[in-house]
């Protein structure tokens, strides 16, 4: 076996020399002092002279990729992401147009005792054939479905005004918190002073404490509901804070907070999107849980509504009242949350290969 590999070399190796021989043969029948236009009359297509151009000489060196164009084709690659997404503008669509065209009214039939908890069919029956009675009245004979979209409109506002606040204060903080050891000694006795208490508690206390409103509502749910952000963020900026390329920059001299915005954060962007989305769904269900109990805003939103709705559920005849809110509740936070988490995944740079 050795002997015949030894053969094949050899081969191979007269017939690179034969090769080598013929390419010199070439070359020594071309004149010594040929000049440019004899070259280009010898090969026209292979030798042509240009002009010097800065731009296209460093032109090699340039990537036309884009972070958030890759992004948002692995997103649109998968086609669930697109049918979730138009159904999250729909949602939001009607959430907040409708409310303006409908011009509800959730006391226009008060004094109307046949107009109260009255099916769809009799609904419309009554009123006439229109989409305001598509779901029914409610208990004051209201039309239900213009008051989950009125309820629906305040529910989504709170938790996007909710996340915001807490997303931009926990993610600022969390990415310097990280840095500072001064802080960190701190803010770690304040997170673990503010996280032995329960945050539900916390809320309903602070709803109780304050009038019931919308703004109550958000500053009782911002106020201390962006340190468990900033502690997860902080808990990330510490895992790859002292990688090579900061240690780099700060022997530069780059200041902290440069680095944290600069060099951290951007590398987080996929950790940001999926902490997101987990967030603003819960904004949603702790106003329904909170509305629930009798806690809640004073304004009708989605848990006012299935905090009012209660005994409907089980009243037969009664529970277009309950179930409509509860199913447009469950639509909005499962779309945001599968549509952040699909965000999320194709924020990792690792998914745009």
């Amino acid at each position: 076996m050795a002997k015949k590999w030894f053969r094949k070399g050899a081969r191979l190796e007269k017939a690179a020399s034969g090769l080598t021989a013929q390419l010199k043969n070439e070359m020594d029948r071309l004149p010594d002092d040929l000049n440019e236009a004899q070259i280009a009359a010898l090969e026209p297509e292979a030798f042509q002279q240009v002009e010097y151009n800065e731009w296209k000489a460093e032109s090699t060196g340039y990537s036309n990729y884009s972070y958030w164009k890759s992004v948002f084709r692995v997103f649109f690659k998968k086609k669930i992401n697109i049918v979730v997404l138009c159904l999250l503008a729909i949602v939001i669509f009607i959430a907040y147009i409708y409310p303006l065209i409908s011009n509800y009214d959730a006391y226009q039939n008060l004094l109307d005792s046949g107009a109260k908890h009255l099916r769809p069919l009799a609904a419309m029956q009554r009123f006439g054939y229109n989409l305001h009675w598509i779901l029914g009245t409610g208990a004051s004979g209201n039309s239900t479905f213009d008051a989950v979209w009125s309820g629906a409109k305040i529910s989504i506002s709170l938790a996007f005004m909710c996340a915001l606040i807490n997303m931009t204060v926990g993610v600022v903080i969390g990415a310097i918190w990280g840095f500072s050891k001064k802080m960190d000694v701190c803010m770690t006795e304040v997170y673990n002073i503010s996280g032995n208490v329960p945050y539900v508690l916390f809320v309903s206390v602070m709803v109780l404490v304050f009038s019931p409103s919308f703004w109550t509502m958000v500053f009782a749910l911002t106020v201390t509901g962006w340190l468990s952000i900033a502690y997860f963020i902080r808990t990330q900026v510490v895992i790859i804070r002292d990688r090579e390329y900061n240690l780099a920059s700060r022997c530069l001299g780059t200041s902290t907070m440069t680095i944290a915005m600069k060099n951290i954060l951007p590398f987080m962007t996929s950790v940001i999107v999926t902490l997101a989305a987990t967030e603003i769904p819960s904004y949603i269900s702790y106003e329904v849980f909170l509305s629930f109990l009798g806690m809640g805003m004073s304004d009708m939103s989605l848990g006012k509504l299935i905090g009012a709705a209660q005994s409907a559920m089980v009243t037969p005849g009664w529970e277009f009242e309950f179930w409509s809110p509860v199913v447009v509740v469950s639509i909005i936070t499962v779309v945001l949350y599968v549509v952040g988490q699909n965000l999320g995944d194709a924020s990792d740079p690792r998914t745009h290969m």
